[in-house]
């Protein structure tokens, strides 16, 4: 006689809390982006301090309408300084921010409540205010960084 079960299978925990972002396939290491675009805002290092500001300013090649990169696979191209994030990128990488997927597995952190791969919603970074979607400018429309510096939310 055999005993059937109503109750559901546990299921395997999702790729990111077991897989080591060194061993990640490029798809998984894809998925972890978020969306929001503030990798792609310019900086100002603070000479003295050595403190990172976020800009409002945009990467030229950031639709700044969507947040997606216009050339992702051609970016260097168009912006040869344009950051390769990777698992050893990651150990000399401080200015990302708190928010971001890398920075918080590469800490052992959770992703946010608000990450596509937890919210299986891509519009969840923007509607949780997380996301630089609407709320940059262009390069060409910036004159000095330094007064364009904003905090953005965490």
């Amino acid at each position: 006689m055999s005993v059937s079960s109503s109750a559901p299978m546990p299921s395997a925990p999702p790729f990111w809390q077991t897989t080591p972002l060194s061993a990640m396939t490029t798809a998984q290491w894809e998925s972890l982006c978020d969306g929001c675009g503030r990798c792609c805002l310019h900086k100002v290092e603070d000479a003295d301090t050595g403190q990172v500001h976020y800009t409002e300013v945009a990467c030229r090649l950031l639709n700044i309408g969507t947040a997606k990169c216009k050339d992702y696979p051609g970016r260097w191209n168009h912006v040869p300084d344009c950051v390769q994030l990777s698992p050893v990128a990651m150990r000399h990488i401080s200015w990302l921010p708190s928010t971001c997927a890398y920075r918080l597995l590469s800490e052992e952190k959770p992703l946010a409540w608000w990450h596509p791969l937890i919210s299986g919603d891509p519009d969840s970074v923007h509607r949780a205010g997380i996301s630089v979607r609407g709320r940059v400018i262009t390069e060409s429309r910036a004159e000095l960084l330094d007064y364009h510096i904003v905090t953005w939310p965490e």
